[in-house]
């Protein structure tokens, strides 16, 4: 990333009305935002990287998920803030259990105290680490009963496919696995190299996203849907 891009300055909903996103999120969206997630999004704006974070609409639906699936055991691969992140722990029940994973505890220290203002922190294990040695040893660990009902992965996308293949061995069978980031700014539809009015990492990994998009897309292991949501978000569930 280069130290000089500010990611607020990309927009990172695929609407291009600009008036209609801001109906859905008037509407629909903020009036239901719970206060510590309206008070952690703020203050997310105001990190040059802020356009990392979950937008709200994304969060609502993921919420609504975790709800109808009356989901208690969760995994997150990449947390930022931790919008996302206190997005699950409100939807869980008191005493549903996330396992996070980010490479950057300093991030997910910036939405702590909100965490803590909005009761939840008890539910959540934050592990600072990369993903793969953390996965390698729940897949060693973990008993098919404690299978998770759920994982969410927002991290670097040229390790989605690898993700990918162990999480669908900690995800139990009618699990979910949400993939956010999938259309990547809009850029999978571009031929060739993307210009440089976007940030280096949607340069640098753009291959990458669409190469895991034709990698679930023939994955019989799964069935998905892809939401045009937020920045693209793919949901699988694990058929066996």
């Amino acid at each position: 990333m280069n130290g000089n891009q500010n990611l607020n300055n990309v927009e990172n909903h695929l609407l291009r009305s600009d008036a209609l996103y801001e109906y859905i999120l008037k509407t629909n969206v903020f009036p239901r935002e719970h206060e510590q997630l309206r008070e952690l999004r703020e203050a997310t704006k105001k990190h040059p990287m802020g356009l990392m974070a979950l937008n709200p609409d994304e969060g609502q639906l993921l919420s609504l998920i975790l709800k109808t699936m009356n989901a208690k055991r969760t995994l997150e691969i990449g947390v930022f803030t931790g919008y996302s992140l206190l997005t699950t722990a409100l939807a869980l029940p008191d005493d549903a259990k996330i396992t996070a994973i980010d490479v950057n505890k300093s991030f997910y220290e910036i939405g702590l105290p909100f965490i803590k203002k909005a009761e939840v922190e008890h539910k959540i294990n934050f592990i600072e680490s990369q993903a793969h040695p953390v996965l390698d040893k729940l897949i060693e660990e973990v008993k098919e009963d404690e299978l998770f009902d759920f994982a969410f992965v927002d991290a670097d996308k040229n390790n989605y496919i690898h993700y990918h293949e162990k999480l669908l061995k900690l995800v139990k069978v009618g699990g979910i696995i949400a993939y956010d980031n999938t259309l990547w700014l809009g850029t999978v539809v571009i031929e060739g190299p993307v210009d440089s009015s976007y940030p280096n990492l949607v340069r640098l990994w753009k291959d990458d996203v669409i190469k895991f998009n034709q990698y679930l897309a023939v994955d019989q292991r799964i069935d998905i849907s892809q939401a045009v949501v937020g920045d693209g978000l793919t949901l699988c569930r694990r058929i066996y």
